[in-house]
């Protein structure tokens, strides 16, 4: 299937997670944030929500300083 993620096309597995997707990107779901179709989707919810085809996701790496 076909997701949009940070405005690139991107070709997953049909009904993978959030959770799954940032395991195959590398990415820890502590230090990221996630919206899909521009609503933001809470990190307790990564391993349940389940991405469709054509969703639009953007993934924002979360940084501290100061």
């Amino acid at each position: 299937m076909q997701l949009s993620i940070n405005g690139d096309s991107h070709e997953v597995q049909s009904g993978i997670s959030i959770a799954g997707l940032l395991k195959e990107m590398h990415l820890s779901s502590q230090h990221v944030a996630v919206e899909v179709n521009y609503q933001l989707v809470p990190r307790a919810e990564h391993d349940a929500y389940r991405l469709a085809d054509g969703d639009k996701m953007e993934v924002v790496t979360l940084a501290g300083g100061g």
